[in-house]
């Protein structure tokens, strides 16, 4: 059988149909019914963050964050190139600059010790992105706001169900972003979320998604409709309820391909962060000096029905529509080429057997 990078999460048949019976008795679809508000609290509990605020889409979650901080416009935003293309359009359509500081070649994640560099009296925010479910050095990016007054957003995409010493990922900075893509750890189908602890977002957040209506008769914001619907709330409430277990088992796959490929000569693998309990959203290798380029690596799966993916490739700072801004190209950010030029995603998910991750692994080591 073919195996993809992933698959989507499921309940039951049954346990999904039950969920969204009661709509059909209502015909609330939409405009935050009860399924929403039910979704909305459970993960306000489950992540333990005073505030939830749930989107459609986790791209429109971070363009409305980012617009309800107003920062002026042409203001600088921090952030990194090793990142899905979403994160440097949100900044871009918000009328911000995003300047592209590199990563470490650890985890991956935004180097702090190049941030302070960048910084300018136009800069008014950092955006940075938990990568494959691995944390960002959070404390040392608070340090680094703080000192200079800028706001953080976190672009976690990566990271529902990461904790750090027992606190969520949802937790940290001003804002963070998740993302419920069918493809994620956690998923609504489409969907997405912004998590934060200041009560004066609520309603703006709230009227930003509703087309900027404060009321049906009062317009606050020139805003579009980012609201995330009851039928995807209910896949969220099914969801939920086996996150754990979900996870649990994408954790058994991790060891597998740990105890397979760690050690050999040429393939990176990232060591598990310290104090942080992993989602294992992602399981990336660098093939760096091995005998197969990741390219090849990436070609004698796919000929065996086996559908790794390059992830991160390109850069966004290599895209053509920001060729021009200074801080773009591979050249500034080194780190960053050099693992996207090298870094594969092997399939990962809850139903992926030990079986399926030997299969994988005797096709790279053979």
């Amino acid at each position: 059988m073919p195996i993809n990078v992933t698959r989507s999460s499921m309940p039951d048949f049954e346990e999904y149909c039950n969920e969204i019976r009661e709509l059909w008795d209502s015909r609330w679809l939409t405009n935050m019914g009860v399924k929403h508000k039910e979704l909305q609290a459970k993960l306000e509990q489950y992540l333990g963050v005073r505030h939830v605020t749930l989107y459609t889409n986790g791209h429109l979650a971070l363009e409305n964050v980012i617009a309800a901080m107003n920062f002026p416009k042409g203001s600088e935003v921090i952030t990194t190139p090793f990142t899905f293309a979403s994160t440097t359009h949100a900044i871009v359509r918000s009328g911000l600059i995003p300047v592209f500081c590199d990563v470490n070649d650890v985890d991956y994640t935004m180097d702090v010790s190049k941030i302070e560099a960048l910084i300018t009296d136009k800069t008014v925010a950092i955006v940075p992105v938990h990568v494959y479910g691995n944390l960002c050095d959070v404390d040392a990016i608070k340090l680094i706001a703080d000192r200079h007054g800028l706001k953080v957003i976190y672009d976690a995409a990566h990271a529902f169900g990461v904790t750090k010493n027992g606190v969520s990922a949802a937790c940290f900075g001003n804002a963070s972003m998740f993302s419920f893509h069918a493809t994620k750890v956690f998923n609504t189908i489409e969907g997405g979320a912004v998590t934060y602890a200041d009560d004066a977002l609520v309603q703006v957040l709230d009227d930003r998604k509703n087309f900027g209506l404060h009321t049906p008769e009062e317009g606050l914001y020139a805003a579009g409709n980012a609201k995330m619907s009851e039928f995807q709330a209910a896949m969220g409430i099914c969801n939920l309820r086996h996150l754990d277990g979900e996870i649990a088992k994408r954790g058994v796959a991790v060891a597998r391909y740990r105890e397979r490929l760690c050690g050999v000569d040429g393939i990176q693998i990232c060591p598990e962060q310290r104090d942080v309990t992993s989602n294992y959203a992602y399981f990336p290798v660098v093939f760096d000096g091995y005998k197969y380029t990741r390219d090849e690596v990436f070609e004698r799966l796919r000929a065996e029905d086996i559908i790794a993916r390059k992830y991160f490739a390109p850069l966004t700072n290599s895209f053509e529509c920001y060729r021009t801004l200074p801080t773009a190209g591979a050249d500034k950010t080194p780190v960053a080429q050099h693992l996207a030029e090298r870094v594969l995603t092997l399939p990962l998910f809850a139903d992926l057997t030990v079986g399926d991750v030997d299969r994988i692994c005797d096709i790279i080591l053979i």
